[in-house]
Order: C-alpha cells, then sequence, then structure tokens
C-alpha cells in the first residue's frame, strides 16, 4: 500500500490514497461522496496509534497545532489535592475530567496542564466574562501569545480562550490547530450543540472542569466521550476549614398572608383539577411534558398554566420574603451580601425597595461589570441578581448569600454557594435559604438541598 494522507477537513478526519477495500482504522467509514474514507475528528488520537500500530505508512496532514515551552512568569506551589488532581489526569493519558468545588483552584489545574503538555491549547468558557478573566489570568501567568475567539475577537495565539457558543462556531475550521483543549464548566459540553466543539476537535488531550458535572438530561453520561473519565472529585464540605471558608445553611421558612393564601389555594385547585381531569401525574419529565402538551390544546388548559405560573409566583414572591431580607441586609449591612431569586421581577422588586444594584441577562456587559467591581472594592455591599452570577463571575471576598427563590436544582444551589466560600482570614461564609412554608417550594428546597454539601447544615 502507498503511503497515506491523513487530512482534517470540516471537523472530520479524511484518509488518502485508500481504496474502498483498504485496511483502514476502525474509526473510518467509507464516504462514497468524495471516495474517501472519514472519521470524527475526536477520534484522531485512537487513528494515529492504530495506524502505527498496524504499520501503515503515513503522512499526517491533520495536525496542525505546535509543540511548545510555556515558560510561566512565577510559581505557585500547588495545593495536595491540585497535584492529585494533575496526576489522576496524567495516569488517563492526559484525559478527563477534574471536579473540584467553585474558590478551590480549578485554574491553577488548568495551569499544570498548560505546562505538562506543552501544547497549542484551546480553553472554553460558557460566558464572555469568563472568557476576559481566564484572558488576563493566562497572559498574567504565561510567557506567551494569548488569542481571543468571542465577542467580536478572532484571535488564535499559542494559547486561546473561546466561549462555547464561538467554538462550535468555529471549530470546523480550527478544530486541528490545538493539542490540548480545557474546557471549563464543562457540564455545558453534553448539550446538543456546543457537544460539536469537542467532536469537531482532534486535540488528543483534553481537560475537564466543573463543580457540578451532573446533568437533570443525563448528559454528563457523555463526558467519558467528549473529554475522558472522571480522574479526581472532592466536594465542598470537604475542603472547608483548610482550603475554603467554613460555611453555614440557615434555612428560614416564612408564611404566605391570608390574601396571599386564600389566592395561592384558588390556582392550585385549577391546576390540580386539570390534571386530574387530564389523567397526567408530575412524577416524572414526561409528565410535566404531558401537562405542557396539554394545556396549549384548550382554553381550559391554558388556564391551568396560567394557574400553574401564577401559583408559582405567590409562593417564589411573597412579600414576607422581602420583610426577611430587609432584617438579613440589616444583620450582615458590613458584610457583602449576595441575593439569589428565580425570576428577573423578583429582582427589581429588591433593587426599588432596598437600593441595591440589579444584574440580570438585560443587564449590558460595561453595566455588569461596573457593579462587580463596585462590589469587590466595597463600594456597594449587596447585589440582586437571578441567574447570571451562578457561574462564571469571580467575586472573592462576599460571605453572605441570600436564596429567596430558585430551581430544584442541586448544580444551582452548588454554585450559588460557591459564590462565596473562597477563602480569606477570619472569613466564615453563610448561606440563607428564604422557603415559603405549606408550598410546593418545600419540595423544590428538598430537591436542591439533597446534595452532600447541604447536608447536617
Amino acid at each position: 500500500m502507498d503511503t497515506l494522507l491523513l487530512r482534517f477537513d470540516s471537523g472530520t478526519l479524511l484518509l488518502d490514497g485508500a481504496g474502498a477495500d483498504a485496511r483502514v482504522p476502525e474509526a473510518f467509514r467509507w464516504d462514497a461522496r468524495v471516495m474517501r474514507w472519514r472519521a470524527p475528528a475526536w477520534e484522531y488520537r485512537r487513528v494515529v496509534r492504530e495506524l502505527i500500530k498496524d504499520r501503515i505508512q503515513y503522512e499526517d496532514h491533520a495536525r496542525a497545532y505546535h509543540r511548545f515551552d510555556f515558560p510561566t512568569k512565577f510559581l505557585v506551589e500547588p495545593r495536595p489535592y491540585q497535584q492529585e488532581a494533575v496526576e489522576g489526569w496524567k495516569r488517563e493519558n492526559h484525559c478527563g475530567v477534574v471536579v473540584l468545588p467553585t474558590g478551590a483552584g480549578k485554574s491553577l489545574v488548568a495551569q499544570m496542564a498548560i505546562e505538562q503538555v506543552k501544547r497549542s491549547t484551546l480553553v472554553v468558557v460558557p460566558t464572555l466574562d469568563l472568557m476576559n478573566q481566564w484572558y488576563d489570568l493566562l497572559l498574567s501567568c504565561f510567557n506567551a501569545e494569548v488569542g481571543l475567539i468571542g465577542g467580536g475577537y478572532f484571535e488564535v495565539g499559542a494559547l486561546t480562550v473561546s466561549t462555547y457558543a464561538s467554538a462550535f462556531r468555529f471549530m470546523e475550521r480550527m478544530g486541528n490547530r490545538f493539542g490540548l483543549v480545557i474546557f471549563d464548566e464543562c457540564h455545558h459540553l453534553p448539550s446538543n450543540i456546543f457537544r460539536h466543539a469537542a467532536e469537531m476537535c482532534i486535540a488528543p488531550f483534553r481537560l475537564g472542569l466543573t463543580a457540578t458535572p451532573e446533568r437533570e438530561d443525563g448528559g454528563d453520561a457523555l463526558l467519558e466521550r467528549l473529554v475522558g473519565p472522571f480522574v479526581f472529585r472532592r466536594e465542598t464540605h470537604e475542603l472547608a476549614g483548610e482550603y475554603l471558608s467554613d460555611y453555614t445553611v440557615v434555612r428560614l421558612r416564612v408564611e404566605l398572608s391570608e390574601e396571599e393564601r386564600a389566592a395561592y389555594e384558588r390556582e392550585r385547585e385549577v391546576f390540580r383539577g386539570f390534571l386530574k381531569s387530564k389523567g397526567i401525574g408530575l412524577g416524572s419529565l414526561r409528565g410535566w411534558q404531558m401537562f405542557v402538551a396539554a394545556s396549549a390544546r384548550s382554553q381550559e388548559g391554558r388556564r391551568a398554566m396560567m394557574a400553574y405560573r401564577e401559583s408559582k409566583r405567590i409562593a417564589l414572591g411573597t412579600d414576607s420574603k422581602l420583610r426577611v431580607l430587609g432584617e438579613l441586609l440589616q444583620r450582615h449591612r458590613r458584610e457583602k451580601v449576595l441575593v439569589f431569586t428565580a425570576e428577573n421581577e423578583m429582582v427589581y422588586r429588591i433593587s426599588r425597595r432596598f437600593l441595591v444594584p440589579a444584574i440580570t441577562h438585560e443587564t449590558g456587559v460595561k453595566e455588569r461589570r461596573q457593579w462587580l467591581e463596585a462590589f469587590n472594592k466595597g463600594e456597594v455591599l449587596a447585589l440582586a441578581t437571578s441567574k447570571v452570577l451562578n457561574e462564571g463571575v469571580n467575586i472573592p471576598d462576599a460571605s453572605v448569600a441570600v436564596v429567596l427563590s430558585g430551581s430544584g436544582s442541586t448544580r444551582e444551589h452548588v454554585q450559588r454557594l460557591g459564590r462565596i466560600l473562597r477563602k480569606f482570614p477570619g472569613k466564615e461564609a453563610i448561606l440563607y435559604e428564604v422557603v415559603t412554608q405549606d408550598t410546593t417550594e418545600e419540595q423544590i428546597s428538598r430537591r436542591r438541598g439533597a446534595g452532600e454539601q447541604f447536608q447536617g447544615k
């Protein structure tokens, strides 16, 4: 057989010089459109190994990444668990997922991985805020060209930072330019869209970083194929005290007023009546999907959906919660407080009533940055937000979080706790969870508090 030519082609691998009956690595399938063997780009490492093992002569024109010596600007002594994480990753041939709590130093694990592999590296992150943070971090750590892909930039350097959205958009044309790809907050990766960013990349070395890998849709099972096995994991409570701030979780229960209770029960009765008439149970995702579908088919169904939303709004937004919040803001008036809610409407109510800045998805990038800088400098001592501060934001010395409402997701709850756990002398973090008694919110609270981080707290 003549020497084969391995090429990268629009997020895939092509093999030139082999006929349809040739012996080729297992990952390849015959593509009759171009009369070539084609394989997924992410199979590059296995393909090369099989070509070498089977002693098939080939030329590698797929790889366009380079080997670099990344001199660091200063040396940081890793904590023992960070060293263990990197060693576990190394044992799995430099592929795998590391699970560490927010504030535990996942970025240093990434820095150590870059130093070990010494290849062109892409760091993929979920938000522009986090992209800018990683850009600044890499510039401060390495004497290397650092590029940006996202937010109007397309600059590829020896080290490059991209958002997930931009990585998906451009990977079919740049997927051969990186030897190491680091997926920060990698629980985003298994989505139907973002997973292609991993599949269209040939990078033989891969690192996933997250505090909360589990997904409600079970997509976290795909991480092993897209990144590698779970190689190291530590939870918040295992590092609290020595490496993270000690923390306390305080659950406060409030009651609806008589008027709110009457309205809540009235709307719940409408909702429950519709479910009963249609024989729908809500014990599973399938049940909820059946309700959504049924609610769109009739006026009665639309009224039931409105009733569900209104009862939820009453439970999550009762005035009792605002009274409790006022007391907590007074109690912690000299500390930095983050207030989390499920709905933007409640964020704006809090902002107007207590004169604290509101940050939602509607807040402009510049305004958000200004408020976060003011908060970090101590110029403002409280921020109200819905979900945009759950992850990907550096708030080093916030010490109090008040969860007025949220989803039943343990991941969201862990992320919110993580916002206040960065350690500094004398700090003890407190997370308050305010729950409306005798409403469906109690079930939501039980679900999100099921994680080990909240047991016994």
